[in-house]
C-alpha cells in the first residue's frame, strides 16, 4: 500500500474523530484521523507509551506501507481484534504449555543434557521458589504429567496479564516453546539474550555437531526478532 498521509501523530481518544472509540484511552491519528485494527475496529489503547511506540512506526514508513516493519501495532490489533473476544481460548493456549514445558524434557546425549541443565534448571528453580510452581523433569519425549497445582499457578499468572500484555505473552510463549522462559523473560528475571540463549540450546549443539544451516539461521534470526518486539511492547505495557 502507497503512503497516504503525512504525519502520523497521538490524540485522546474522545478527540480522535472516530465514534466507535472510548474515553480515557489513546488512538494513534494519520493527519487527524484515527487508524483502525485490520478487523475495523478502532485502535484504541489504555497507555499513552503504546500509542506513541504505534506512531513511531507509521511515521517510520516510506513510500509503501509495509506492515511487517510495525510490530507493535502488529501485538495491539491482535489484542483488540482477537483477545478481546477470545481471552479465555487465549489463556489456555498459553498456559497449555506450561504441561509440556520445553524445560522439562532433557535429551539423551550426556552433553546435550548438561547444557540443558546448565541454562535450564536455574529457570525451573526460579519458578518454584519464586511462583510455587514446581515441574519435573524427564530425559528423552516420553510424556510426564506436571502436578496440577503448579499448572493453576502458572495459568494463574497468565490470568493477571492484560489483553494487550497477553498478546505478547502469547508469541513469546509460542516462540520459545517455554511458558517457563516466557514468565522470566516478562517479569524481569532474564532478559532477553537469556531468554533467546534458553531457546535454542538444542539448535546450537546441533550446530556444534553437524555445522551451520544459512536457511535455519535466518528462521532463527526472525523468530529472535518477534521474541524481541514480543518483549518489547510487554514492557512498554507494564510501564505505563
Amino acid at each position: 500500500m502507497k503512503r497516504f498521509y503525512k504525519d502520523a501523530t497521538v490524540g485522546r481518544a474522545e478527540n480522535g474523530g472516530s465514534s466507535d472509540t472510548v474515553d480515557g484511552g489513546f488512538v494513534v491519528l494519520l493527519d487527524g484521523r484515527s487508524i483502525k485494527t485490520p478487523a475495523k475496529n478502532g485502535l484504541v489503547v489504555t497507555s499513552k507509551i503504546v500509542a506513541e511506540a504505534i506512531a513511531q512506526e507509521w511515521q517510520a514508513q516510506g513510500e509503501k506501507i509495509d506492515p511487517a516493519t510495525m510490530p507493535m501495532m502488529r501485538f495491539a490489533a491482535t489484542a483488540i481484534d482477537r483477545i478481546t473476544t477470545q481471552r479465555k481460548a487465549v489463556i489456555a493456549e498459553i498456559s497449555a504449555f506450561g504441561g509440556h514445558d520445553m524445560l522439562c524434557y532433557r535429551g539423551v546425549e550426556p552433553e546435550l543434557a548438561a547444557l540443558q541443565a546448565s541454562l535450564w534448571q536455574p529457570l525451573l528453580d526460579w519458578a518454584s521458589n519464586t511462583l510455587g510452581a514446581k515441574l519435573e523433569v524427564t530425559s528423552g519425549i516420553s510424556s510426564i504429567d506436571q502436578d496440577a497445582s503448579a499448572l493453576a499457578i502458572l495459568e494463574k499468572c497468565v490470568c493477571e496479564c492484560s489483553d494487550m500484555e497477553l498478546s505478547a505473552l502469547h508469541t513469546i510463549t509460542s516462540i520459545t516453546g517455554s511458558l517457563i522462559i516466557a514468565l522470566a523473560l516478562t517479569r524481569g528475571e532474564i532478559d532477553v539474550d537469556k531468554a533467546w540463549e534458553a531457546t535454542v540450546v538444542d539448535e546450537r549443539f546441533q550446530e556444534i555437531v553437524w555445522g551451520r544451516d544459512a536457511e535455519a539461521e535466518d528462521r532463527l534470526i526472525a523468530r529472535q526478532q518477534s521474541m524481541v518486539d514480543g518483549a518489547r511492547f510487554f514492557t512498554l505495557c507494564t510501564d505505563a
